[in-house]
């Protein structure tokens, strides 16, 4: 089992406080994080407690703690999968060989690209989402809002770190454009054109976590098969998160479909104009 340390400025379980050069690193990253929090992350909620789930670990009887807490004070973490003993690369030129705990010569700029999408990912969708607390249903829709974002927030620190910890001064540099690009930016957009559309209703968000976070998850399940271990390890823990994700995505647009069967019984109509008068979305929409 990992070792896991709270107390540090940055809670992890990759014995961070034994490599002081990394440490000091992600140290310095940080402060340009909680930035991009403050500026990108939900606005108008920074004073507000919220009862959120926070990852404390990696084992599956206990892997997370509940509470509630102001999100720019949420404890954002590095957490990898224990490793597999004797794990072996599943496919390919190298089938059957060792997995790789460095990332080799040839395949560096492969493994750089994909880290890097997958990590622009993260907080993209915080900024696409930033605005929708205003709008929320309820506010246990609100909470799911937040949860999601605090976890996208600690998958772009999972993608940070493995930049840091394995691709030298081309990893921090590419850590630093994570932060730099913004969605919908006329400049510097989002790497994926998903990443940069609007997403200003309830409607648009449930089927985003329905459909692109379902996406997402066979991604993180490649990742999870990866050569390269750090990945497979980080991705396999992020996926215990993502499951939330999906959730929220396919009971909000289960609930959304409901409501309007319901009051399409109540009016006996299917026709749009009513059904949008009466404030349901209709089905063909």
């Amino acid at each position: 089992m990992s070792n896991i340390d709270l107390q540090a400025l940055i809670p992890n379980n990759v014995h961070l406080g034994e490599n002081r050069q990394l440490q000091r690193a992600l140290e310095h990253w940080q402060p340009a994080f909680l930035n991009w929090w403050d500026e990108m992350g939900p606005s108008d909620f920074k004073a507000k407690e919220v009862y959120l789930r926070t990852a404390v670990g990696v084992d599956a009887s206990g892997w997370a703690s509940y509470g509630y807490t102001p999100m720019p004070d949420y404890r954002w973490g590095i957490f990898l999968a224990d490793k597999e003993e004797g794990r072996k690369i599943g496919f390919g030129d190298h089938m059957g060989e060792d997995v790789w705990q460095e990332v080799p010569g040839e395949y560096r700029s492969t493994f750089r690209r994909l880290i890097v999408t997958q990590g622009d990912t993260e907080p993209a969708s915080v900024e696409q989402q930033r605005l929708l607390g205003h709008t929320a249903p309820s506010l246990y829709d609100l909470r799911n809002l937040f949860q999601v974002n605090v976890e996208e927030g600690r998958h772009l620190w999972a993608m940070v770190y493995l930049l840091h910890a394995y691709f030298g001064r081309d990893g921090r540099e590419e850590a630093e454009e994570l932060l730099m690009r913004h969605s919908g930016d006329a400049d510097k957009p989002r790497i994926l054109g998903t990443f940069n559309e609007p997403m200003d209703n309830w409607l648009s968000f449930f089927m985003f976590t329905y459909f692109t976070d379902r996406d997402g998850k066979f991604q993180l399940k490649s990742f999870a098969e990866s050569a390269f271990d750090p990945l497979a390890r980080t991705t396999r823990f992020m996926l215990t998160e993502e499951a939330h994700h999906m959730f929220v995505g396919e009971t909000g647009v289960g609930r959304v479909i409901k409501r309007t069967l319901e009051v399409m019984k109540e009016l006996d109509t299917d026709d749009v104009a009513t059904l949008r008068k009466a404030g349901v979305v209709d089905l063909p929409t």
